[in-house]
């Protein structure tokens, strides 16, 4: 379920009896990329890995990048959850019974009604409620500052030495903190600070995209490393807000935020020196 949202993820491990193994799966959860990271995973694969190539060789390169980072957030998924399962949430394995319920025609009215008052209405309030207050902190960043500078200028500056080091620079990981309400609008914060500009932008020609990213010191080795921050990095604030009534919890909401956003860290810094050290 994490593919289409993660927060829908979340809310599906209410299905595991063991509050561990439960609270294993919603830690692990965002580890697999959610349909909203899609889009960005595509456009930067598309112009970075598949550039030298044309035609459907193009598409199949593509292709191949993006399914291979998701390879790499399911492995991490099963690495970190066995890690879990030996430290902070140790225990027995439990067994799973299937038990087939006698067959019953479907309600549908009851289904549909439940499913949009129960469920999709209940995740959309959510996120209208991290929107709003989100959109608000983008603009001031954007349009506020000192000195001649925007907030989201200086705020870049300082986080550049350390983005550096994870083969990034400092507008890309701010867009990537700026982006917490929603996966989707990364990409257009990114654009929107290349541009100077003090609104979202919504770029579809991907030669334009490609020009602009090109033109502000963009390479495979910041593609690459950015496809696998998309994969690993923190939840969106729905997902947060979804763990932490799931867990009741603050302290496992700051767990399920720091797990995948500290391994892609790691391994962007790791790929960082590697290609540092061969190019």
């Amino acid at each position: 379920m994490g593919f289409g949202c993660n927060s829908c993820g979340v809310t599906g491990c209410r299905i595991i009896d063991s509050p561990r193994e439960r609270l294993i799966a919603i830690l692990t959860n965002n580890f697999i990329p959610c349909n909203g990271r899609f889009p960005f995973l595509i456009t930067i694969a598309s112009i970075f890995i598949a550039g030298s190539f044309s035609g459907i060789g193009a598409s199949i390169i593509s292709t191949i990048s993006v399914i291979g980072i998701i390879i790499l957030g399911i492995i991490l998924s099963f690495f970190i959850s066995k890690i879990l399962s030996k430290t902070l949430l140790k225990g027995k394995p439990s067994s799973f019974v299937l038990e087939l319920p006698p067959y019953r025609k479907p309600q549908f009215i009851r289904i549909i009604i439940r499913s949009i008052f129960d469920r999709t209405l209940f995740v959309l309030g959510r996120a209208i409620s991290v929107a709003i207050p989100a959109g608000l902190v983008i603009w001031i960043f954007a349009n506020i500052g000192a000195g001649g500078e925007s907030i989201l200028t200086i705020v870049a500056n300082f986080l550049d030495p350390f983005a550096k080091l994870m083969g990034l620079d400092g507008y890309i990981l701010t867009a990537f903190i700026l982006g917490i309400p929603a996966n989707e609008i990364v990409l257009p914060i990114i654009l929107m600070c290349y541009l100077a500009g003090n609104t979202l932008v919504d770029i579809e020609d991907t030669q334009t995209i490609a020009k602009i990213l090109m033109d502000n010191g963009w390479n495979i080795l910041t593609a690459l490393n950015v496809m696998i921050f998309t994969i690993l990095h923190f939840p969106c604030a729905t997902t947060l807000l979804t763990i932490k009534k799931e867990t009741g919890s603050i302290k496992w909401t700051l767990i399920s935020f720091l797990l995948p956003t500290l391994c892609g860290v790691v391994i962007c810094m790791v790929t960082t020196a590697i290609y540092n050290i061969f190019v």
